[in-house]
């Protein structure tokens, strides 16, 4: 088992400051206040209930940590303000509270088909492996992953905070990512259940084709402008929604009105499975897969010369054999 954690070629921001990673982690059999019992006795913190169905797990040495179902109706939420007359709104008072009462009901069946989730603090890439004991723990609770379930379509989501906020450093990674995209899908197994859901669906082939062109140098805005109109959802391996808002807010904005996308400077990567309760699987052996993609897209004469490749494969219609020939080229 890859136990070792690589380190990515650029390991600080522009300031300096070590890059740090959120992982988040879904599973079920383990409800939140039990999972927020396993991240305390880690890590110390103190356990603050939320609701029934979410916990929050404070002050601990490795930051904050959020434990809740996955599931937003299970939670209250602040009632928006109505412009309803006094009767209109003391009907929407009755109604708010018919649905608070709900809430914890429609949680308990919803817990059983929805994953919980643990969601980590920001932590510094030279730190991931602390994370590593709270995996088994989880497991050794009970804590079923996606091979658990046809039903379980869980996923581990990796949040790296990016190096640097030029086009080009975000462009070489997206470029590197399209292209590693099917050897890392064989790597991985990817769930089949995982796939019919769409939450991760493939970018389309004809954009990676123009993306990977190493004539392809649009600015930030043209970045973001190309990738919007072919991806127009967060529903990707590699949701750049997150990034792209706190990089290019405006241009965000006048393209896509998405009350879910939260900005911010980190990538979002979606693809592997949550193997919890596998003995053969470690967060290292998915971060080590991420590193790939980084160290490729550090690397401007390989990413060329695979982009070209690429292209050349999809002009064939043979981008069924490019996993193993990019698995290949990786080795060299």
């Amino acid at each position: 088992m890859d136990t070792a954690f690589r380190t990515p070629p650029h390991s600080t921001t522009t300031e300096g400051a070590p890059r740090t990673v959120g992982v988040e982690v879904e599973f079920a059999n383990l409800d939140a206040p039990s999972a927020a019992a396993v991240v305390r006795s880690l890590y110390g913190g103190a356990l603050e209930p939320e609701d029934p169905h979410r916990c929050r797990v404070t002050g601990t040495r490795l930051g904050d940590f959020a434990v809740e179902l996955d599931m937003r109706s299970a939670h209250p939420g602040k009632t928006e303000e109505s412009d309803a007359g006094p009767l209109g709104k003391a009907v929407g008072k009755a109604v708010d509270g018919v649905v608070e009462a709900l809430r914890p009901w429609w949680g308990n069946i919803g817990s059983l088909v929805m994953p919980f989730e643990i969601a980590a603090p920001p932590i510094p890439i030279d730190r991931l492996a602390e994370l590593e004991p709270l995996f088994a723990a989880l497991s050794a609770q009970g804590a079923a992953g996606t091979d658990a379930s046809p039903l379980f379509a869980f996923g581990l989501h990796l949040n790296p905070q990016v190096a640097r906020t030029d086009g080009d450093y975000v462009l070489d990674h997206l470029k590197a990512f399209l292209l590693l995209a099917p050897w890392l899908r064989r790597e991985i197994r990817v769930d089949p259940t995982r796939r019919l859901t769409g939450f991760i669906a493939a970018f389309p082939v004809d954009y990676a084709v123009k993306v990977v062109d190493p004539a392809y140098r649009p600015d930030l805005d043209g970045l973001v402008g190309d990738y919007l109109e072919a991806n127009p959802t967060r529903n990707r391996e590699l949701d750049l929604f997150p990034l792209f808002a706190h990089l290019a807010p405006e241009t965000m904005a006048a393209k896509l009105s998405d009350p879910h996308v939260r900005p911010r400077p980190t990538f979002h990567y979606r693809l592997p499975n949550a193997r919890l309760g596998d003995p053969d699987w470690s967060l290292a052996q998915d971060w080590n897969r991420w590193v790939a993609v980084e160290e490729l897209a550090a690397d401007r004469d390989r990413l060329d010369a695979l982009g070209t490749d690429f292209r050349a494969f999809a002009a064939r219609e043979a981008l069924d054999g490019w996993a193993a020939e990019a698995g290949r080229r990786l080795a060299v």
